[in-house]
């Protein structure tokens, strides 16, 4: 399945993008966000079409950003996330995470923090780590 997708990853400033195609179609993207004053990567936007979910895609994503962190010598990866399916926060664990906190009451860009966006939509804001080595 791996030679079924195909990655573009135009390193452009300690960043990185990728684009799974597969059969033509664009079925998963992520980046990585280089940060040099704690030598981490964030590992950002990681997102697969509804199609596609299930096929080792998001894995396979999420190992390109370990790959780029190992090859330009950066200590760990980190990243955060929204995400309620408990499937996402298995595949980070998968890839080697340690879920390292949480944060309630999370205020998404564009939330206003009205009475009723805190009464009824209220999000946890996880956070992960995985450290490739000593700094």
């Amino acid at each position: 399945m791996g030679d079924l997708i195909t990655f573009y990853n135009p390193l452009v400033g300690g960043s990185c993008f990728w684009v799974a195609v597969l059969d033509g179609n664009v079925v998963g993207i992520v980046a990585a966000r280089g940060n040099e004053e704690d030598n981490t990567v964030e590992l950002r936007r990681m997102s697969v079409d509804s199609n596609y979910r299930g096929k080792g895609i998001a894995k396979a994503l999420g190992r390109k950003v370990l790959e780029f962190a190992m090859l330009n010598n950066y200590s760990s990866v980190v990243l955060g996330t929204t995400a309620v399916k408990m499937a996402a926060h298995k595949l980070y664990e998968s890839l080697g995470f340690k879920h390292v906190g949480v944060v309630e009451h999370y205020a998404l860009p564009g939330m206003t923090r009205s009475l009723l966006e805190r009464m009824f939509f209220q999000v946890r804001y996880h956070r992960y780590r995985l450290q490739l080595r000593e700094e």
